[in-house]
């Protein structure tokens, strides 16, 4: 059991009122931590010491702050195992999934340590004799970052890294699901040599989440707010920020379809289906969640889909032999579970059944999906993929349209030329041909359209969300003026 304190300005505290929750692992249902429930005046206090740091942080060359983030890197990767016990006890997934998530974080401080020196402008040529007009970025201040349990390494990492890389300083709001692992990415931080106040971790009960947010939001210190989870919530956090005139960074759901066509490999395109749709049990905004397969390959494609997932099996993720873990939580099995029955009450064929006890859910294929399932639209967050068949390629691209998500998506084909031409037609943020729906790299601009949100994140991209853009002139040369 982990005991998780606040970080607020290079301090670990316990809530200002003593107060605290616990965290139930949805492996066996005992504590897997208890963590300080923090108050608004926390909060309060928390933005505070961000803004007191930014005068600091805010003026370090890049240079100084690339070799902070650096070490901070290589702290990370040194703290593997103990992400995997403690994210494993937390959120129920498997080693392997801990182990990636700390790799890619790590990797996400070392790209946002390499962009402090490409934080550039540009001279603008300026109609005013002897004006020099330059456009510059700048820093904004305090940045709050909002991160899910679900990649619990890589998305608070990923909310820090290129905030902290423009000279901003932050306040993670780390999840109830998972304190213990959001904490020990502040505590690495701080050991790295940040400085007091440049990172802060503010953990709080269940039922505090709307007034913290709200309070996050709405204190005028707050410059920017970057949040990873639901469409649901993200619409809330929007809505709340326009009020304040708050840019938003938003990653949100997704229903990710795979079109594969007549010229897919079909080897290649069953292993990469069920990597994408089952992997850390479909709890992935990338998972994939529907496959659309021509019609001339279906049959076969869909055999060999069944053999790939009856294969995958899920269960304690401590046994190694267990491919997958479990859910995060039996609340999520009863919500994935009520989309399943009500697809099988509706015509849906399930030749692999429904199988959940308890938190452990077998991965389950659903066939002859129709738009009058709730599974049809709704993004299911666990172990299931559906499986449609198309005609031609326009009703292929339509069908991968048909939602009201757009975050990734795949084609595959071995004619290239078609698939990148499908590819295009494809209303996503992110789009592989002949690859995963799950695929994530620090250097890569990620995010998504419509329900799944807009902004990106990762490198460059982030650059232009995370910064100001001022305009500043030097007046060379005597001016004339017409008063």
């Amino acid at each position: 059991m982990q005991n998780v304190q606040l970080l607020i300005h290079g301090q670990s505290l316990d809530a200002s009122n003593g107060a605290s929750f616990e965290r139930i692992s949805p492996i066996d249902g005992q504590v897997a931590s208890i963590a300080s429930a923090a108050t608004l005046e926390d909060v309060d206090r928390a933005i505070e010491s961000a803004q007191q740091a930014f005068q600091i942080w805010s003026k370090l060359s890049p240079t100084e702050r690339r070799l902070r983030l650096l070490k901070a890197a290589d702290l990370m990767d040194q703290h593997t195992d103990q992400f995997i016990q403690i994210g494993m006890q937390e959120t129920g997934s498997t080693a392997t999934w801990y182990g990636f998530n700390v790799h890619l974080a790590a990797n996400m401080l070392r790209e946002a340590a390499a962009m402090t020196t490409q934080i550039d402008g540009s001279l603008i040529p300026s109609d005013v004799p002897g004006n020099l007009a330059m456009g510059i970025r700048v820093p904004c201040g305090v940045v709050v970052g909002i991160a899910p349990w679900n990649a619990p390494v890589i998305l608070p990492t990923r909310a820090l890294a290129m905030p902290l890389a423009c000279g901003n300083t932050v306040v993670l709001k780390a999840s109830e699901a998972c304190p213990a692992t959001h904490r020990l990415i502040g505590q690495i931080l701080n050991e790295a040599g940040l400085g007091d106040g440049v990172v802060n971790v503010i953990t709080h009960a269940p039922e505090d989440a709307p007034q913290i947010v709200q309070r996050l939001v709405e204190h005028p210190a707050v410059k920017r707010i970057n949040f990873t989870g639901s469409t649901k919530v993200g619409k809330i956090i929007a809505e709340t920020a326009a009020k304040y005139l708050k840019p938003v960074l938003l990653e949100l759901g997704g229903k990710a379809p795979v079109v594969i066509l007549n010229e897919a490999d079909l080897d290649e395109a069953v292993n990469a289906v069920a990597f994408g749709a089952f992997f850390n049990q479909g709890q992935i905004c990338m998972s994939t969640e529907r496959v659309l397969v021509q019609q001339g390959i279906a049959d076969q494609f869909i055999e060999k889909l069944i053999a790939k997932t009856k294969s995958l099996k899920a269960g304690n993720p401590t046994d190694q032999q267990n491919m997958l873990g479990v859910l995060e939580s039996r609340r999520a099995a009863e919500r994935i579970q009520h989309l399943l029955e009500d697809a099988k009450a509706k015509g849906a064929d399930l030749p692999l059944g429904i199988q959940v006890q308890n938190t452990t859910m077998q991965p389950t294929l659903v066939l002859n999906i129709q738009p009058e399932m709730l599974l049809y639209r709704e993004e299911s967050f666990g172990p299931v993929c559906t499986v449609q068949r198309f005609e031609t390629l326009e009703e292929g691209i339509a069908l991968a349209n048909d939602s009201e998500f757009g975050l990734s998506s795949v084609v595959f084909s071995q004619n290239f030329a078609q698939a990148f031409e499908v590819a295009k037609q494809i209303d996503s943020g992110i789009c592989h041909i002949n690859g995963a729906t799950v695929h994530d790299e620090a250097q890569m601009p990620f995010g998504g359209t419509k329900s799944s949100g807009y902004g990106r994140f990762g490198s460059k991209a982030s650059i232009a969300e995370f910064t100001e853009l001022r305009w500043i002139t030097v007046q060379t040369q005597s001016r004339h003026y017409p008063i």
